[in-house]
């Protein structure tokens, strides 16, 4: 015999059947969803299939595995074929795969079938850290916030004039002797110190010209990152048409604000280039004055010069006689084939320490090394 309820039927009966149908066919349907269902049933007339068709995929399903059971249930139970879905009607939330890698590994220890995600993430997070900045995708660029945001700067440091005791190091002749008179006069302990350390400034100039552009949204996004580790050793300018100082900017914890405030600060975003002028300006103003002194400065730049490169030169020799050490990153510099022709490159060549690639994070991430351990 024939159970299944045609909408002239006891419209209850059929319902409760059409919820139990569901259950079988796999569909978690408790008795809290029948109930809603019967209860927007009673709002909608049930001779129109399309109405009751809707109320019951809103009421009883609640995952998008269920639709396609529901649809096959609906058209078998009430003998007419589902109404035609818009695509897209329901929008499933995926969570990025490289999200994945972001979290840490399962404390039971059992397999749980995510191992082939796992190592899908892994791997789309490698390539990545590969990519060029300036070829991503606004997805892309999202999930390399995300990836940024997993840096850990170790922030330079450098000895210091003080020094304070400990098992290893230079014999310290003053405690020494005041232990023997502690001692009576036997020099039973020998008392040694070494060196104190304390943090070395680092200054971060970024190119922000027309064709830095497509690198300088992830370069100002890395400053700030390098900022928060170290805020008050940490300073940042953007170069162009004019210097700009963001320190204050970059120092917001929400990397949003800090972007937002650091574009409204700088008034020649994809201008020119004048890196002589801009950097003598730095030199002037605060490099001279003590905010290079004994710092790692490094240059963001790929090297196009407008104005004059003697001058550019000059600019890079000074800074070179301040600065512990100078680093320059050039986005170009990582590509197959490069040759430092460029005429601003050609002039700082002889004054800088090292020129290093900028061009992926993978490189940043080695620029963070180099820092940490200039």
């Amino acid at each position: 015999m024939d159970t299944r309820a045609p909408l002239d039927a006891d419209p209850l009966s059929g319902l409760v059947g059409f919820a139990a149908a569901l259950r079988e066919a796999g569909v978690r349907c408790d008795a809290h969803r029948v109930q809603a269902y019967l209860d927007a049933v009673a709002h909608v007339d049930v001779a129109e299939p399309r109405q009751l068709y809707w109320a019951g995929r809103l009421a009883l399903c609640s995952d998008p595995d269920d639709l396609p059971r529901y649809d096959e249930a609906f058209a078998a139970w009430f003998r007419d074929e589902p109404p035609v879905r818009r695509r897209n009607t329901v929008p499933v939330s995926t969570q990025p795969r490289i999200a994945a890698l972001l979290q840490g590994p399962s404390d039971t220890g059992e397999s749980d079938g995510t191992g082939e995600k796992l190592s899908v993430a892994a791997s789309d997070a490698e390539v990545l850290r590969h990519r060029d900045l300036a070829e991503l995708t606004k997805e892309e660029r999202r999930h390399l916030r995300e990836l940024l945001d997993t840096l850990r700067p170790e922030p330079a440091r450098r000895p210091s004039l003080r020094h304070h005791t400990a098992r290893r190091g230079r014999l310290d002749a003053r405690r020494t002797l005041r232990a023997m008179l502690a001692d009576g006069g036997e020099p039973l302990r020998l008392v040694r110190s070494r060196r104190r350390t304390r943090p070395r400034r680092t200054v971060l100039l970024i190119d922000v010209s027309g064709s830095m552009k497509p690198y300088a949204d992830s370069l100002l996004r890395f400053a700030h990152v390098v900022v928060r580790a170290a805020p008050s050793d940490v300073e940042v300018f953007t170069l162009g048409t004019r210097l700009t100082r963001v320190s204050r900017q970059l120092r917001q914890r929400d990397p949003e604000r800090a972007m937002l405030d650091a574009a409204g600060a700088v008034a020649d975003f994809a201008g020119g280039t004048r890196l002589g002028e801009t950097l003598r300006v730095f030199l002037d103003r605060w490099g001279q004055r003590g905010m290079a002194r004994r710092a790692t400065v490094v240059v963001f730049s790929d090297g196009w010069e407008r104005g004059d490169t003697r001058l550019l030169g000059e600019s890079a020799a000074r800074l070179r006689r301040l600065a512990h050490r100078v680093l320059w990153v050039n986005p170009h510099a990582g590509h197959e084939g490069y040759e430092p022709v460029q005429s601003g490159i050609a002039a700082v060549l002889p004054h800088i320490d090292r020129l290093l690639a900028g061009h992926s994070l993978a490189t940043l991430e080695r620029l963070l090394r180099e820092i940490a351990h200039a």
